[in-house]
């Protein structure tokens, strides 16, 4: 018998079982809270799920996972009930395979590209798989702090406690290094925790996370906001290296009249409102009715994750109405299907192909509605998705007491922030690093995740931290990098 008391199964079972994930609590059960969606999966089904694998000679779910998971590999294990390796498996390749599990847009990534899903067989439900593995590593008590076989004498501070910054600081803690991160919020996780609804990630699974970094001996600075609290000078004093990893939150606003009408926020402001309510904290903006969406009429303007986020939250709140204003239609939405399919299920409505012209608002300029344009797609532009196109005479109200701008993120003025001119920045803003060694053009100083590629997966941002950890090692066991740097442009 297995580890998880299964007789094992057989591969290329994907004609005799169907393609099937764990069952979604009933909408008008789960508007209700903000408890996870879906129910608890039994050992059987994940084996039996995972026994679908068709052990592809060339893995296009692998090639397709931003941090190469080895997925037929830990299907196949699951399958045979060898769960204990199969955990081994999955986090040899990811730092948070329960948190990837949950929230990574697998319908755009490895489930998109698995042939089953080309062959209309459906794919393997390989995040719902993910997640079953880790969570019961976690509840047979198998996931344990790194050990390093012996500690090092070189030292890296981490700028953010985000999912890259976490990721690279538990690769460099593994070979030995000594670490320490800086945050400027006072918890880690960064949007991990403030970030997403508890209903894609309950923030247990994300501080359970963090609690075993502590214990790996990984140092958290909370509260610590570089270039105030401590100079980056300082900083780089007191470090061997540097990886910033901060992410980017700086919002991207409406353009049109009336953006500063009250009851218009942005989606981060929002959502950690709603995030630090359900972590008990004391949120006076939220217990005044601001941040809080009940008995309003909500428009959310976008269509990425984000703005899924901020319409599922609404519901959840009470809202009287919940609309998403999107000016491309849902093929073409930048989010994931299945939030989207989540979204609609629990009550949102979608106005596609609609682009806010302005925000209408009383004498008293509280926001009263959203006055929009009706579009349709014309020709592709420069990144090869349909152009927008206004639809002359095509405008109409729709009423809004809260307007959630969802419309991206743009990084932080890291050189002002930081004091530190030397810090190169591209058109756009990002940190500009050499590609092959993530370095920044401060010598000792790297970057990684959204801060350089821009705003993105988590799961980049962990594929990120790890390459940075390995380009941090690889510089530290150079012969330019014996004692903390000194303020020096890199060549």
């Amino acid at each position: 018998m297995s580890d998880s008391g299964q007789k094992p199964r057989e591969m290329l079972q994907f004609l005799r079982v169907d393609a099937e994930g764990p069952a979604k609590r009933a909408p008008n059960q789960r508007r209700k809270d903000f408890g996870e969606i879906y129910e608890s999966w039994p050992a059987a089904d994940a084996g039996d799920q995972a026994s679908r694998c068709e052990q592809c000679g060339i893995p296009f779910c692998q090639v397709h996972c931003p941090v190469q998971n080895n997925i037929p590999d830990w299907l196949k294990l699951t399958a045979e009930g060898r769960l204990e390796e199969a955990y081994e498996v999955s986090s040899a390749t990811n730092n948070m395979p329960e948190i990837c599990g949950r929230i990574c847009p697998q319908d755009r990534l490895c489930e998109g590209s698995c042939v089953l899903e080309q062959s209309k067989h459906g794919a393997v439900t390989i995040g719902a798989v993910e997640k079953f593995i880790t969570d019961t590593a976690w509840e047979k008590g198998w996931v344990k702090p790194v050990t390093p076989a012996r500690d090092l004498d070189t030292s890296i501070g981490i700028i953010g406690a985000g999912p890259g910054g976490l990721a690279a600081a538990e690769e460099l803690r593994k070979l030995g290094h000594k670490v320490e991160i800086y945050d400027r919020y006072d918890r880690a996780g960064g949007l991990l925790i403030y970030g997403i609804p508890n209903f894609k990630l309950e923030k247990e699974v994300v501080q359970r996370r963090t609690d075993l970094l502590k214990r790996a001996g990984i140092v958290f600075h909370h509260n610590v906001d570089v270039g105030r609290t401590i100079s980056f000078a300082d900083l780089r004093k007191k470090h061997h290296a540097v990886l910033i990893a901060t992410g980017v939150y700086k919002a991207r606003g409406l353009a049109c009249p009336g953006v500063g009408a009250t009851g218009v926020f942005p989606a981060m402001r929002y959502l950690t409102a709603s995030n630090r309510k359900d972590l008990g904290d004391s949120v006076p903006d939220f217990d005044n009715g601001e941040l809080n969406a009940n008995g309003k009429n909500v428009v959310v303007i976008g269509g990425g994750d984000t703005a899924m986020d901020c319409v599922r939250t609404a519901i959840r709140q009470g809202a009287k109405s919940v609309k998403c204003l999107y000016r491309r239609d849902r093929e073409n939405m930048p989010g994931s299907q299945r939030e989207v399919a989540n979204a609609v299920e629990e009550g949102v409505e979608f106005l596609w192909l609609s682009a806010p012209e302005a925000v209408l608002h009383d004498a008293d300029n509280m926001a009263t509605g959203v006055r929009a344009v009706r579009m349709r797609l014309g020709t592709p532009d420069q990144s090869g998705r349909a152009k927008p196109e206004e639809i002359e005479g095509s405008q109409f109200v729709v009423p809004a007491d809260m307007v959630i701008e969802a419309l991206g993120f743009d990084p932080e003025d890291m050189p002002a922030m930081f004091g530190e001119t030397a810090l190169g920045v591209t058109r756009w803003g990002t940190l500009k690093t050499d590609f092959r060694t993530q370095m920044t053009t401060m010598d000792g100083v790297f970057a990684a995740g959204d801060i350089v590629r821009g705003a993105s997966l988590v799961v980049w941002a962990i594929r990120d931290g790890r390459d940075a950890a390995a380009s941090i090692h690889r510089y530290l066991n150079s012969s330019t990098a014996t004692q903390p740097q000194t303020l020096r442009q890199a060549s």
